[in-house]
């Protein structure tokens, strides 16, 4: 009977002694498992800081250009930018039979918003003659719209320099509305603008 006791103790140790070997291997396993972190992924850019702040390259960009004067299809047209003269002229038609190529720049570059004006054949020897004779062309006042630097240097008081601020106010606003618009020129003053209207038009 005590033998029966002493093993039936013994067998209850021995059940507990595993018991406890099986929560330690349990706590063991769970608990060690933190001694090597994952590795991580790192997301950053690499190359320094340089990598970060590139710009994108720019698209390219279309100018709108207004093709007027003696061209065989004046009107408005869509070329790329950094296009020269010639490429609006030549998406107009080109210059017509009445008009000199030789009184615009081909080479000049474009803007968006510009206007070109081919102008009429014969019209810079009618500014040269005027030259010569140290007066205004006998054809009448000089149109802004469409005047050509030479013509624009044969009046009273205009030179190169102011000649080629006229033009490129012409370009940058598409033409002279009224003759108003000329005293907004650098160099165009209201005794100037006095002097200057007898002989121009807008």
């Amino acid at each position: 009977m005590l033998a029966d006791i002493d093993k039936g103790r013994l067998v209850a140790w021995a059940a507990f002694g595993l018991l406890v070997v099986a929560i330690a291997l349990r706590l063991h396993a769970h608990g060690g498992g933190g001694g090597v972190p994952p590795a991580s992924v790192s997301l950053a850019p690499t190359g320094g800081g340089r990598a970060a702040v590139a710009a994108p390259a720019p698209a390219v960009r279309e100018l709108w250009v207004d093709v007027a004067g003696a061209v065989r299809r004046p009107g408005l047209y869509k070329v790329p930018s950094g296009s020269r003269l010639a490429a609006a002229v030549e998406r107009a038609g080109g210059v017509s039979r009445r008009g000199d190529e030789a009184g615009v720049n081909l080479a000049a570059p474009l803007h968006d918003g510009e206007q070109v004006i081919v102008p009429l054949r014969g019209a810079a020897g009618q500014a040269s003659n005027a030259a010569a004779s140290g007066g205004a062309a006998s054809s009448g006042p000089i149109r802004l719209s469409q005047a050509t630097e030479a013509q624009l240097e044969t009046l009273d008081g205009i030179g190169p320099a102011l000649a080629g601020r006229i033009l490129q106010y012409r370009q940058q606003h598409g033409g002279f509305r009224s003759l108003d618009e000329l005293k907004e020129v650098s160099g165009i003053g209201d005794k100037r603008f006095q002097a200057l209207r007898q002989s121009l038009v807008p």
